[in-house]
Parts: structure tokens; sequence; C-alpha cells
């Protein structure tokens, strides 16, 4: 069956808690300070993005389960500490719990859970072998919190200039995380930038999406946003992006891809505090 503990782990909590705050952070970014004064609203939300995205993580570890033999078999379904049918009990605890939230909040807020649980089941059953789309796909969800932000403050289009930061970051970082994978992916029939193109390839390719999430930083600023206390959180992710894609090209090998994957989250994590910093101070 499993511990509390196994099933935290498969929701991964860090990823899961960084959705959950950024649907708040992109609330107060485009509603104000206001905001945050409606606490059972952003309970909600919280518990939207965190049940969501750990049912999402949940399932995917269901389908990748093979791959994961390979590549990953440490974690709880192919170490055996959770069962496959476990897992997707699981995943339909927490998006039963996660739709239900958005729904306590309004309409517009249940459709966008909705689109983001559809696209986050259709990558997992499928979306994953097609490699780059399937990126694509992960990347969307992770943009989609601060556009539900926005649904909250009523600024829906002052949302999208944040959501493209993280659109943009993530993607490179799912490219990155192709060149970690490569071995079970091949194997799996998983095609995606690494297997298709070779790790060298990959590399640059997400070293283009980095650097383009460093550009796109600066938007915020330019359409004043944000505070100056945006800029030493948001500099210190963008140095990162920028040292990450360094490494990377120099050496696409699949240890230095997965120390940046890892680095990648956390650069994300501190930007967030950036975003809630320069919205709110």
């Amino acid at each position: 069956m499993g511990s509390p503990k196994d099933y935290l782990e498969i929701m991964r909590p860090v990823n899961s808690f960084m959705v959950g705050i950024a649907i708040i952070v992109g609330a107060a970014i485009t509603g104000g300070i206001q905001l945050l004064n409606n606490w059972i609203l952003l309970l909600y939300s919280f518990i939207t993005g965190f049940t969501l995205t750990g049912a999402s993580m949940a399932i995917n570890d269901y389908y990748d389960r093979d791959i994961d033999f390979i590549n990953e078999p440490n974690r709880p379904i192919p170490s055996g500490r959770i069962s496959p049918k476990s897992a997707i009990i699981f995943t339909m605890l927490l998006s039963i719990i996660g739709l239900y939230a958005s729904w306590m909040i309004s309409l517009e807020a249940l459709v966008i859970a909705v689109f983001a649980w559809i696209v986050m089941m259709v990558y997992s059953m499928w979306g994953k072998k097609t490699g780059f789309l399937g990126n694509l796909m992960v990347s969307t969800c992770i943009a989609l919190p601060f556009i539900y932000g926005g649904i909250l403050s009523n600024q829906l289009w002052s949302s999208f200039s944040f959501s493209l930061l993280a659109f943009l970051s993530n993607t490179g970082r799912e490219v990155t995380k192709g060149i970690v994978d490569i071995q079970g992916d091949r194997a799996a029939g998983v095609r995606t930038v690494a297997v298709s193109k070779g790790a060298t390839r990959a590399a640059d390719i997400a070293t283009l999406f980095f650097l383009a999430a460093v550009a796109s930083s600066v938007v915020p600023v330019y359409l004043k946003l944000v505070s100056f206390w945006y800029i030493p959180f948001v500099l210190i992710t963008d140095l990162g992006l920028i040292y990450s894609s360094y490494q990377i090209v120099s050496d696409p090998s699949r240890e230095t891809a997965r120390s940046v994957k890892k680095r990648i989250l956390y650069l994300m994590l501190i930007g967030l505090i950036g975003f809630a910093a320069g919205s709110l101070i």
C-alpha cells in the first residue's frame, strides 16, 4: 500500500507546492496585496494547484513505471513501495479534491482547472511519447497557475507576462530532462529531442529557451508591474539560467543534465519569490 511518506514522494511536494504558491502569486501580482485578505479564496487556490500537480506527478509515474525501472529505480512504483493500482487511486483522489476546490472559487476557475487536468492526463497517457510536443504540454501546465491567478483578480491579461517566463524556463528544463532520461526513453520509444537529435542538439535547444526566459524577465519591469524588490531575486534566477546554459552546452552529459535539471527547479522557485516580493512590497 505504501506509507504516507511514499505517497508524499510520488506527488513531488516541492513541485506541487510551487504551483500552489504560483497561483497565489499570480493573483497578488495582478490583483494587488488586498487580494491576500481573502484567505479562503487563496486556500482553495493553493489546494487546487497543489493537488492537481500532485495528481499529474502520480499518474506520470504510473505510465513511466517501465522507464523508471531503468532511469529511476528508487522511485515509489519501481521500488515496489506503491503499487500501480494504488497510484491510480491516489491520482483520482487528488484530482477530485483539486477540481472541487476550483469549483468553490468560480466557474471560470473550474474551467481552467479542468483544462489543466486534461492536458496533464493526455501528456501522461500519450503526449510524453511525442517528445518536444510533450515538453510544451508540461510547460503549459506550469504557466497556467499565473493565468489562474489572473482570473482570481479579474486581471487575466496582466498575468501573461509572468506565465511566459515560467513557460520558457520550464521548457528548457524539460528538454534537459530528456538528456537525463535518454536511455530509458529510447528503450520505451519516447521521441524526446535528446533521443531524436542527440544530447548535444538537446543542450543547444534547452539553452535557447533558458536565454529566452532571461530576456522575458525584463517584461514585468518594462510594463511597471513590479517594484524594485523583483530585481534582486530574478537577477539570481537569470544568472543561474545563464550559467546553466553554459554548463549544459559545454558538457551535455547525463550527469551535468541531472545537475542542471535540479538547479532550474530551485531557480524557478527563487524567481517566484521575486514575483511575490516585487508585487507585495
